[in-house]
């Protein structure tokens, strides 16, 4: 069984309906990167990433350029893995609510013009067909692969904390986790 690692992104310089759309990390988020580099770097040689995947957000590329310059890899870029879609007639300042909203139902209830559950399909089929990767990712991402390899219709089944890493193994066929990453003790703002 091959093993893949979601890591939340660090700590971000700025959060939702900051000036910066795109924001990279602050000083405690770059910390926070080197320690998951370090935690990732301290497994057994036959459990460690060959390879860094990334969302194309700035906040998850500035978490996995630590990890990927140790291992000698270019960060791969990929879509899927990136932050949940907002609606397309959404004001970006509407979001957070959006958001909130979305966490209190199941993937099947979140208003938008996107399917949301066959968009964590599609982040549980790519994370299903590699394996031996670290993948840098957002809060819902990772709960829409928690949510789903449990067997569980909530958005939000747990408040995965900045930097922190849950563990999964994968045959290519078969997706399971192993274990949830650290917990924040604070909402996702």
């Amino acid at each position: 069984m091959a093993r893949l690692y979601l890591i939340r992104h660090g700590r971000p310089a700025s959060t939702w309906g900051g000036a910066d759309d795109d924001p990279g990390l602050d000083p405690a988020g770059r910390a926070q990167a080197e320690a998951a580099r370090d935690w990732l770097l301290a497994l057994p040689e036959g459990q460690r990433p060959k390879r860094v995947a990334s969302s194309p957000l700035r906040r998850c590329r500035e978490t996995a350029e630590p990890t990927a310059q140790a291992l000698g890899v270019d960060v791969e870029i990929d879509p899927v893995v990136g932050e949940i879609p907002t609606p397309g007639n959404l004001a970006p300042e509407a979001r957070p609510a959006w958001l909130r909203k979305a966490f209190e139902g199941a993937w099947t209830e979140i208003e938008g013009d996107l399917d949301y559950a066959a968009w964590r399909e599609a982040i549980v089929e790519k994370l299903r067909t590699c394996g031996d990767v670290a993948v840098f990712s957002h809060y819902v991402a990772i709960n829409a692969a928690v949510s789903r390899l449990m067997d569980d219709p909530r958005v939000l089944v747990f408040r995965p904390d900045h930097a922190s890493i849950t563990v999964l193994e994968t045959d290519g066929e078969r997706l399971s986790l192993v274990a949830r990453g650290a917990e924040a003790v604070t909402g996702v703002l």
